[in-house]
């Protein structure tokens, strides 16, 4: 093995141990972490095996080179991630807006019985 697939290993281990541990805090739903320990596995096994890894993924996507399909297949993912984060940021966008609708209905509500306090507290001007 080369040195940087043991730094390769070293690093993967600790981002493994460091996502469960955002997971046993509660910082983590568990679809996250079944979704990076996954992505984690699978560069683990890239970096074990790198070589015979990318001649197969070369032979099943017909690509000259090895590390052509090793980069082909890392954008494939990338566009995976980038999308399912896409969604994220879209359900969450839809979620504040419709939070902000509730907040100002109900600001108007208390506008309203806030005004209609007003009236009912302050006595009449030409009583004196």
């Amino acid at each position: 093995m080369y040195a940087i697939q043991y730094i390769a290993l070293l690093i993967i281990s600790g981002l493994i141990i460091y996502l469960i541990g955002k997971y046993g805090k509660k910082e983590l739903d568990w679809q996250d972490l079944i979704l990076w320990e996954s992505l984690l596995l699978i560069m683990l096994v890239i970096s074990l095996k790198p070589i015979e890894l990318s001649m197969t993924i070369k032979r099943l996507l017909g690509l000259g080179r090895g590390l052509d399909a090793l980069f082909v297949v890392s954008i494939g993912l990338s566009y995976l991630i980038l999308f399912r984060l896409y969604m994220t940021i879209d359900k969450t966008e839809r979620e504040i807006t419709e939070l902000t609708r509730q907040i100002a209905i109900e600001f108007q509500d208390i506008k309203e019985e806030l005004k209609k306090l007003e009236k009912q507290s302050t006595p009449p001007e030409n009583s004196l």
